[in-house]
């Protein structure tokens, strides 16, 4: 018996014929390793018991011209009387080594995709933990960011209560300048305070009013209270301005202009009456007075 064309001993293995015609045709005939290959790297391509577009030879089915018909059936006739008869067992032995020769071929393969696979995991997890790194790096700079944003407007508020209050310093300066420097004139001051009033001569001590600190009580809308002790010559806005800092957040928005107002008797105090010392609207030394929305004008 002849020895296997290559064709005969992929058919031999389990290939399809189509496969194996295939894959020799796309090898250039270069023998049974150089199709094992290609019909191993190609199992998993849907188009591969697909035939080739354009035929190549009689090796797909091309029906040879007469020159090659002679050409052929003269190799032919020499290659068969060249060819060694096998033995049927030296045939099985063949096909053996072809099969040890697939199998070996396989495992090279699981291998290489093992490696690869590999490979591929240690990429997903270096990409995982570098996605990581950087999301922990954009919080931490969003926070930071953060931390300096709420540092600058405590700044910036800080800075405008400061400017608020360096206006009523300048304001009381001036005004203790301007009642100071004129005396004579100043007389409606002394004239208010109730101290002097009363015809008990046991009141009469106290005629030295000159009281320099003013005890005022701020009753807010909800309820609660602000006790704050002012100076005497300071003006009135500055018992808003302290209020307006200490009240706390309204529900609903911004904060609203306060009305202050006396309990008795009952008095709603101007923007006039905001630049005039506690003293010259009798509230010394101690006064309680009463917060209420401002309407808008």
């Amino acid at each position: 018996m002849a020895e296997l064309t290559a064709l005969e001993s992929l058919i031999e293995m389990g290939f399809p014929r189509g496969r194996a015609e295939k894959a020799l045709a796309l090898t250039g005939n270069q023998g049974i390793e150089a199709a094992m290959d290609w019909l191993m790297e190609h199992e998993d391509d849907p188009d591969v018991d697909e035939p080739l577009e354009t035929p190549l030879g009689h090796i797909l089915g091309r029906e040879p011209t007469s020159s090659e018909q002679g050409g052929l059936e003269g190799s032919g006739s020499a290659a068969g009387e060249g060819k060694p008869v096998l033995s049927e067992e030296e045939r099985q032995e063949q096909t053996k080594r072809m099969l040890e020769l697939v199998a070996q071929k396989q495992r090279e393969r699981e291998e290489r995709e093992e490696r690869e696979a590999l490979e591929r995991e240690r990429q997903r997890r270096r990409q995982g933990q570098e996605l990581s790194a950087a999301r922990q790096r954009l919080q931490e700079d969003e926070m930071r960011r953060a931390a300096e944003e709420r540092r600058r407007e405590k700044a910036e508020e800080l800075a405008a209560r400061q400017r608020v209050r360096e206006k009523i310093e300048r304001d009381k300066a001036e005004r203790a300048k301007k009642y100071g420097g004129s005396v004579g004139a100043q007389p409606p001051p002394p004239a208010p305070e109730p101290g002097p009033v009363p015809s008990s001569p046991s009141q009469e001590p106290p005629t030295k009013r000159e009281y320099d600190q003013c005890r005022i009580q701020v009753r807010l809308p909800d309820g609660t209270s602000l006790t704050q002790t002012f100076r005497a010559r300071e003006q009135l806005a500055a018992v808003r301005l302290y209020v307006e800092l200490h009240r706390g957040e309204e529900p609903g928005g911004g904060q609203d202009p306060v009305q202050l107002l006396s309990g008795f008797p009952r008095r709603a105090f101007s923007e006039a009456d905001m630049e005039r010392p506690l003293q010259e609207l009798g509230l010394v030394p101690s006064a309680v007075l009463i917060v209420a929305k401002k309407c808008p004008s």
